[in-house]
């Protein structure tokens, strides 16, 4: 039985994308929510961006002073089995 994990990105988001390209070596289905800016210049930002591109893993980047990204986060924790906050 496949698991839906969400990894949040909020406090290291290098890392947690990092955590979140090994997850995809499990049958489980990843997604990943970004809560505030991305560094997307660093190159092991892109690194893990590409490799989650390749995994077919959505990255979504999501403002917490939005209502509907707050709506969607709200949506994102509760439809997942597990939960990494990073």
């Amino acid at each position: 039985m496949t698991k839906n994990i969400l990894m949040l990105a909020q406090y290291n988001k290098t890392e947690a994308l990092r955590m979140a390209s090994g997850l995809t070596l499990l049958d489980d289905t990843v997604q990943v929510m970004v809560l505030g800016p991305l560094d997307e210049k660093d190159a092991e930002v892109q690194l893990q961006l590409e490799s989650l591109e390749f995994a077919d893993v959505p990255v979504e980047r999501l403002d917490s002073q939005a209502e509907a990204d707050r709506a969607r986060l709200a949506e994102g924790l509760s439809t997942a089995d597990t939960v990494f906050i990073v």
